[in-house]
């Protein structure tokens, strides 16, 4: 395993400074967004798709404080049913797709975006329900758009030489949880796979270490986030879990994003670690910081610290005892 971070916090910093900063904090390699929502800030492939000396900068500068570059993100929506912004996306993920090729990175992150409910709709339907049976046949709807686009989509990847298309299963989106990861996967094949962010799953009342076991066992696992949740029992009591108030409203929501550890404690992230072992993943762990609570500095600190302590870094030893 390879303890890395999604660089996004840190586009305030150059990226040889954002280098330097992880590096000397023991962080191995990096994933870094090239469009979609996690931006550009230090990655533009308008620039580095038509520029090899900067292309060539760009690479240099992350070998040269001994990281690796572990995954390119554009998480986007290339079936959104407004064509102009499934038009950005999608050639969000295409240039992802050549830049990868340029740089020799075989997974590239992204969500698997939400078609609207038919195809007069202006705006993404997430579907949460069966009935009334509008909202069913909304949903045979945009899983035949989905997999039509993810056929074609991953085609292309695959001529550039992306192995791997790792979908972080997000509410609001088509796949957003083991079950609708496996229903694309099998449509299109097994280009197609997880990044696992328990934090996503946390919240749905899913257990992580099941659901990196359900996937698993499937080699579904492509990519993982390492992302806490910290469930508010007395709003949640009241509530529910389905909540649209501002992730700023840490008081009254139901749930927030919390860094590592201040959600589930040492022994729920260690039984992750282990799951993942398990299964045989030994991909990076990604830290990606969005605590409302914390500094970037301190919240990725504190990530980095218990990842340390719980993160398998050696190949096992050998079984002398059986």
């Amino acid at each position: 395993m390879k303890l890395c971070v999604l660089t996004v916090p840190l586009y305030g910093m150059s990226l040889d400074a954002a280098c330097k900063y992880l590096a000397d904090s023991g962080v191995q390699a990096l994933e870094i967004g090239c469009g979609g929502s996690p931006g550009r800030g230090h990655c533009d492939p308008d620039v580095l798709l038509h520029d090899d000396a900067k292309l060539k900068e760009f690479a240099d500068t992350i070998k040269r404080h001994g990281l690796e570059l572990a995954a390119l993100s554009c998480h986007g929506n290339g079936v959104h049913p407004n064509p102009e912004i499934a038009a950005r996306d999608h050639q969000d993920f295409v240039n992802a797709c050549l830049l990868a090729e340029k740089l020799g990175v075989k997974t590239i992150v992204t969500f698997s975006g939400c078609p609207g409910g038919s195809p007069e709709d202006k705006t993404p339907n997430w579907v949460t329900c069966p009935w009334p049976t509008d909202f069913a046949d909304a949903l045979k709807y945009q899983w035949e758009v989905l997999i039509d686009y993810w056929k074609k989509a991953s085609a292309f990847a695959m001529e550039h030489g992306v192995e791997r298309i790792a979908l972080e299963m997000h509410p609001g989106f088509c796949v957003y949880n083991p079950e609708t990861m496996l229903r694309l996967r099998e449509a299109v094949g097994p280009i197609m796979g997880a990044n696992f962010d328990p934090s996503h799953l946390f919240w749905q009342g899913c257990d992580p270490v099941e659901s990196i076991r359900k996937l698993g066992e499937a080699g579904a696992i492509y990519h993982f986030h390492a992302k806490d949740t910290k469930i508010d029992a007395a709003n949640t009591a009241v509530n529910g879990v389905l909540d649209n108030k501002h992730y700023g409203d840490a008081l009254h929501r139901s749930w927030i994003f919390r860094s590592v550890g201040y959600g589930h404690d040492y022994q729920l992230w260690k039984d992750i670690i282990s799951m993942l072992l398990k299964v045989g993943y030994d991909g990076p762990v990604s830290i990606e910081h969005e605590d409302a609570l914390m500094s970037v500095n301190e919240g990725l600190q504190k990530a980095i610290s218990l990842l340390k302590e719980v993160m398998v870094f050696e190949d096992k030893a050998e079984m002398w005892w059986a």
